[in-house]
């Protein structure tokens, strides 16, 4: 009876449950842990070929008889900004992000819940307690980051933090070859800001600055709504059963 090598990933497959993006359709995931010395280097092979990360686990959408869901990178050297996303950009020009160790805090929690109740109300974390935040935050074995938004202070620029209250918040892993925004949360009151389309232009921005060559968006789904957003940021690249494949319009 042969033996796995303890560092050998196990893969493993859910059983069926309701579909979060299309209604009327079951969904199953095939999934592994990401624990110990290799998880990094484990995350970027699993993230370059369609996997996303939570908390320790990683998974991909195994659903038989259907390949709606796409991974989605985008392109950060080729980008540019639209019209409409340099208007965002003004719109933000008073925040600023600090990149932190994933550490959470209860100012964090505060606004996770608020944004939870306003935006997605009935969906799988909306029961989330505080202990879970802290475990979505740091449980992880890969270098991840929170980058935390604020208002920019007389001294921002130099000390590289805002002041005030929290604004926004993602939580990001450093890959490779770019950064993979794994959740976001931000104040659901300042709709004028639309700061989901910010974090990811700020993120565009710290790939670039990093010489990262893509931002991870996770899984785009032809005929979902709530996740039409990542078709926007061109050029971009969707994984297809031939690989990564350029998407430019």
């Amino acid at each position: 009876m042969s033996e796995h090598p303890r560092d050998t990933p196990q893969f493993y497959l859910t059983a069926p449950s309701p579909c979060p993006y299309l209604p009327g359709r079951e969904e199953r995931k095939v999934f592994t842990h990401l624990v110990g010395e290799r998880a990094g280097a484990l995350n970027d092979v699993l993230t370059q070929g369609g996997f996303r990360r939570s908390q320790s686990i990683a998974y991909r959408p195994a659903c038989e008889g259907c390949r709606a869901c796409v991974s989605v990178r985008i392109c950060v050297d080729d980008f540019v900004e639209s019209r409409s996303f340099k208007r965002v950009r003004a719109d933000n020009a008073d925040l600023i992000g600090a990149m932190k160790p994933p550490t959470p805090t209860s100012e964090q929690y505060a606004l996770f819940r608020s944004y939870v109740t306003a935006r997605h109300g009935s969906g799988g974390m909306a029961d989330m307690s505080v202990l879970d935040y802290a475990m979505m935050v740091e449980d992880t074995h890969v270098e991840t980051r929170l980058v935390e938004y604020r208002k920019a202070g007389p001294d921002s620029r130099i000390l590289g933090r805002g002041v005030g209250d929290l604004m926004a918040v993602a939580l990001t892993d450093v890959l490779s070859d770019g950064l993979s925004m794994v959740y976001s949360f931000y104040n659901p009151n300042v709709a004028h800001r639309s700061l989901g389309t910010f974090l990811i232009l700020d993120h565009i921005s710290r790939a670039r600055e990093m010489s990262l060559p893509y931002v991870y968006l996770g899984y785009w789904v032809q005929g979902s709504k709530k996740m039409d957003y990542k078709r926007r940021f061109l050029p971009q690249e969707r994984l297809s059963p031939q690989g990564w494949e350029r998407v430019e319009a």
